[in-house]
C-alpha cells in the first residue's frame, strides 16, 4: 500500500513540473513573437534628382572598315607571308610578296633597252645639229632642243617606248608586293608561303566599331543622332565603353522595330568584329523622385512603396506609378488610379519590405 502511494505522489510531482515548464516556454515564445513583430528596415528620404532613363538592347559589332585582300599576282606562288591572324599592322606595311624572279628579269631588260634608246636619241639629235653630248637628262635636253623636235626624236629613236616599258616593268614588280591599305588587324588569313592562292586575308580596322541594334517604335522619341550609349560585351559585362548614336534608319520594319547604329571606340582592344554586346541607351530626365528597385513591391497588380511615419514608427502602404526604370532604380510618382501622392522629403522604406503590411511597426537600421 505504501508503494502505491509513493508512485502516485511521484506522478503528481512530474505532471506539475511539466505544466510549469510548458507555461514558462509559452511565455518565452510570446515575448519572442512580440519582439519579432517590430520589423527592421532601411530607409531613404526622397529628393528631386536627375534620372538616367535607359533602353536595354542587344547588338552586334561590325568594324567601320573591312577589306578582303587578294594575294599579290593572284594564282602565282607566294614568296613570303609576313603576318599572322590577329596581328595588328599599320597602313603601308608589307603583308606578302609573290615570286619576283620573272619581274626582276623584265625590269633589268627594260633598263638595258632604255639605255640603248637614250644613246640612239642622242645620236639622232646630234645628227640634227644639236650639241647634246654633255646632256644626261631629259631636263637638260629640253633646254637645248625645241619641244616638238625632241618629242619627234624620242618617238623615232624608240626612247619613248623604252620609257613606257620600264614604267610597266616597275609596276609589274611592285604588284608582287601586298601592302596594307589602312591600319588594322589581320583575320581569316588563308594564304601560305610557297603556295598558290587567290584570297589572302581580311583586314579589319578595329579602332572603332559600329554596333547595330533595334528599338521599339514607341522608344524612337528617346533616340536620335548623338544620343549617348553604353556598350558591354556579353562575355565581360563589367567592361563598359561609351559611344554615341551615329544613325537612325527612318523605317519601321514588320515587327515594329527601328534599326539604329551607334559608334564606339575600341579603347582597350577587347572588342572584335561580330561580337555580341549589350547596349544601353541613356537619356537624362530632370526633377524625378528616385528609389532603388528593391523599394518597390507589387500588391494587387499595383506598384507599392512603404512610407515611414516618424510619428508612429509605422509603415504606410502607398500606391505609386513607375515613370521610368533603369538597371538599378525606378523614377516614381503618385498612383493616378488610386489618387495617391508622394512628395520630396517623404521617407521610403528601401529594405525589409517584402513581408510588410500596412501599419506595421518598424525599426530603422540604416537611413540615407
Amino acid at each position: 500500500m505504501n508503494t502505491k502511494l509513493m508512485i502516485a505522489a511521484i506522478m503528481v510531482v512530474t505532471l506539475t513540473s511539466c505544466k510549469n515548464s510548458k507555461s514558462e516556454n509559452d511565455e518565452g515564445n510570446l515575448v519572442a513573437e512580440q519582439e519579432q513583430a517590430i520589423a527592421e528596415v532601411d530607409t531613404m528620404t526622397l529628393s528631386l534628382q536627375t534620372f538616367q532613363k535607359q533602353i536595354l538592347c542587344n547588338g552586334r559589332l561590325s568594324a567601320i572598315r573591312k577589306a578582303e585582300l587578294m594575294c599579290p599576282r593572284s594564282g602565282e606562288i607566294l614568296q613570303s607571308v609576313n603576318v599572322q591572324n590577329g596581328q595588328h599592322v599599320n597602313a603601308g606595311s608589307l603583308l606578302a610578296v609573290a615570286d619576283t624572279r620573272d619581274r626582276s628579269v623584265e625590269l633589268d631588260k627594260a633598263r638595258h633597252d632604255l639605255e640603248r634608246a637614250r644613246v640612239e636619241l642622242q645620236d639622232k639629235l646630234i645628227g640634227l645639229g644639236y650639241d647634246v653630248g654633255a646632256a644626261t637628262s631629259e631636263e637638260e635636253l629640253a633646254k637645248i632642243v625645241p619641244a616638238d623636235v625632241l618629242k619627234r626624236a624620242e618617238v623615232t629613236s624608240g626612247y619613248y617606248s623604252a620609257k613606257f616599258s620600264i614604267q610597266s616593268a616597275r609596276t609589274q614588280l611592285s604588284d608582287c608586293k601586298l601592302i596594307a591599305p589602312f591600319s588594322g588587324r589581320i583575320s581569316d588569313l588563308v594564304a601560305r608561303p610557297h603556295q598558290r592562292g587567290d584570297k589572302f586575308c581580311t583586314l579589319i580596322d578595329d579602332s572603332y566599331f559600329d554596333v547595330e541594334f533595334r528599338i521599339l517604335e514607341a522608344e524612337l522619341s528617346s533616340v536620335r543622332r548623338g544620343t549617348a550609349v553604353k556598350v558591354s560585351p556579353f562575355i565581360s559585362e563589367e567592361d563598359v565603353l561609351d559611344g554615341t548614336v551615329a544613325e537612325v534608319n527612318p523605317t519601321v520594319d514588320d515587327k515594329g522595330l527601328i534599326k539604329v547604329k551607334a559608334r564606339v571606340k575600341n579603347n582597350d582592344g577587347k572588342l572584335i568584329d561580330g561580337m555580341n554586346v549589350k547596349v544601353i541607351v541613356e537619356n537624362s530626365v530632370p526633377d524625378m523622385l528616385i528609389v532603388p528597385k528593391e523599394a518597390v513591391v507589387e500588391r494587387d497588380g499595383y506598384h507599392v512603396v512603404f512610407m515611414y511615419d516618424p510619428k508612429t514608427s509605422r509603415a504606410v502602404w502607398t500606391y505609386v506609378d513607375v515613370a521610368y526604370s533603369n538597371l538599378t532604380s525606378f523614377a516614381i510618382t503618385g498612383c493616378a488610379k488610386k489618387e495617391t501622392e508622394i512628395h520630396e522629403g517623404d521617407i521610403v522604406i528601401t529594405s525589409g519590405n517584402l513581408n510588410l503590411a500596412d501599419d506595421t511597426e518598424v525599426s530603422i537600421v540604416k537611413e540615407e
